[in-house]
């Protein structure tokens, strides 16, 4: 059974930084996209990172420079690494994989996780 897994998700003020994690099951990260989106209260779904099978990495515009996605094979994890955060940011961050499309659209994606908030807020 294919399942994603977000962790890490909370409340933290303007400037600081978080670490998401999400555990992949019933697949492996070699022959996949995987990476972050996020939907914000009232506004759609928008991408957030994405890094391929070979290891190269996609990132929102707004996020550039602040944001890194990282995965570890071996645990079969992917991370996003939150810095500079802003209350923009706010968002409830979901893990998803396209394991049969080759992109980090929305519609190339095939499976979902549950999602973990970030509220950033001072």
């Amino acid at each position: 059974q294919v399942q994603l897994v977000e962790s890490g998700g909370g409340l933290v003020q303007p400037g600081g930084s978080l670490r998401l994690s999400c555990a992949a099951s019933g697949f492996s990260l070699d022959n996949v996209f995987i990476g972050w989106f996020r939907q914000a209260p009232g506004k759609e779904r928008e991408g957030v990172a994405c890094i391929s099978s070979s290891g190269r990495i996609t990132y929102y515009d707004s996020v550039k420079g602040r944001f890194t996605i990282s995965r570890d094979n071996a645990k079969n994890t992917v991370y996003l690494q939150m810095n500079s955060l802003k209350p923009e940011d706010t968002a409830v961050y979901y893990c998803a994989t396209a394991r049969f499309k080759f992109g980090c659209n929305i519609y190339d994606i095939d499976s979902w996780g549950k999602g973990t908030l970030v509220t950033v807020s001072s």
